[in-house]
């Protein structure tokens, strides 16, 4: 068993922390928010994710799991730390890295004051590749001495789990990317993911940590692809879903069905914040990535389509009820969630609009996803409305936006699925 502190208790670290005292470590989350604190430590999870619970409540049962706001009690004994703190988008585009800039200045002054013989430090966020080697390495040198490394191992680990599958992705990854100081192995990281079973790649810091680059980027690449395919199907009345079949059996050159199927725009925490640091990455280094600069645009062009198309479809209506307004259904992450754009533009079209979405509370709300709901849609407590309300609902036009649909039993005219075009 190993005594595991976790930095950051949003979706990656806090899921990360209960699946880890799940398997019997010691976890101590830690976070600057009091309020999150108590609501773990009383056993209410900070967000929705399926399981995640149930799994909290299994590690606060015996103990094996708790949140502090002191980065001395959580290293006292511990074996390995995980960073797991945002990198937002910064006005141009770059990650900002403050958040990652003071937890690393907390631990080398933890790890000093408490004398610390042996600490693994890793870091899950994503953050431009050298960052490890020309930015936290310096810092931890600053504070501990040159041969800071005797006692302080870096690793760079990041994660790969979708929201609404989060659990399952923990203990079943894709793949398991480990980044090291010369590309060797980690005993630390060997024994954290100990029973899983995944392709592992042992690398230096900089292979690492532009993987999450290369992945959300090439998922993002996909949507907007897919996209661009299906309005110019929809506009030529040919059948997206024909093409996209066609097109996905091609799995020796198309290479596979994931996020290429035409429907919503791409939106969450993660593809449109990497996408945005790519590009200044590559301006920076003087590259340039012509297909990657269009993305974001493609993807502003797919939510102004999708917000015409429901326009059209409403006619003389005026009463809209949408079935999902967070990223995905069963969560409640608002984050540069397509559909809140779409609300949005439709209450300024003038659209008498109600929400049905059981995983969202707004009280719950915490951080970015607090701030970007309310900085988009200001009056959100007024447009959710209970199931009860959807379903007897005289509406002339119901959008539905991801699965939440499939939880309503309704009548209505017409129904517009913005996560598929057919």
């Amino acid at each position: 068993m190993m005594k595991v502190a976790i930095f950051g208790l949003g979706y990656v670290g806090f899921t990360a922390a209960c699946c880890i005292s799940s398997e019997g470590h010691d976890v101590v989350g830690v976070d600057v928010s009091d309020a999150k604190n108590r609501e773990v430590n009383d056993g209410v999870p900070p967000f929705e994710e399926p399981g995640l619970k149930e799994l909290m409540q299994k590690g606060r049962s015996v103990g094996s799991l708790k949140a502090t706001n002191d980065t001395q009690t959580a290293l006292r004994e511990a074996d390995l730390a995980i960073v797991c703190v945002g990198t937002p988008s910064g006005p141009d585009g770059a990650h900002d890295m403050r958040y990652i800039i003071e937890v690393s200045r907390q631990i080398a002054k933890a790890a000093a004051d408490l004398n610390l013989e042996k600490l693994t430090v890793t870091y899950r966020s994503t953050m431009r590749p050298g960052t490890l080697r020309h930015l936290i390495t310096p810092i931890f040198e600053s504070v501990l001495g040159a041969d800071f490394s005797d006692k302080i191992e870096l690793v760079y680990n990041p994660e790969f789990l979708r929201e609404a599958l989060a659990i399952n992705d923990y203990f079943h990854p894709s793949k398991i990317v480990i980044g090291t100081i010369d590309g060797e192995p980690s005993d630390i990281m060997d024994k954290l993911h100990a029973g899983i079973e995944a392709p592992t790649f042992l690398t230096g810091f900089e292979e690492a940590e532009i993987t999450k680059f290369v992945d959300n980027s090439w998922h993002a690449v996909k949507v907007a692809f897919a996209n661009e395919v299906g309005r110019v199907c929809q506009q030529m009345d040919i059948s997206a879903t024909k093409v996209h079949e066609i097109f996905v059996s091609d799995t020796k050159l198309n290479i596979s069905p994931y996020y290429t199927r035409p429907g919503g725009a791409f939106g969450g925490s993660c593809l449109p914040k990497d996408v945005r640091a790519l590009q200044f990455i590559a301006n920076d280094v003087g590259a340039n990535l012509h297909l990657v600069d269009s993305l974001l645009r493609s993807n502003e062009a797919h939510k102004n389509h999708q917000f015409n198309y429901v326009m059209s479809e409403l006619g003389e209506g005026k009463t809209v009820l949408m079935a999902g307004l967070a990223f995905k259904a069963d969560t409640d992450d608002l984050r540069e969630s397509p559909n809140v754009d779409l609300a949005r533009k439709l209450l300024s079209a003038g659209v008498e609009l109600k929400i049905f979405d059981p995983a969202l509370d707004p009280a719950k709300l915490r951080g970015q996803n607090l701030g970007y709901a309310y900085a988009n849609l200001p009056t959100i407590d007024q447009l959710l409305i209970s199931k009860e309300v959807a379903e007897a609902g005289d509406w002339d036009l119901v959008v539905v936006n991801n699965a939440t649909g499939k939880l309503l039993d309704l009548t209505a005219p017409k129904t517009v699925e913005t996560g598929s075009i057919k």
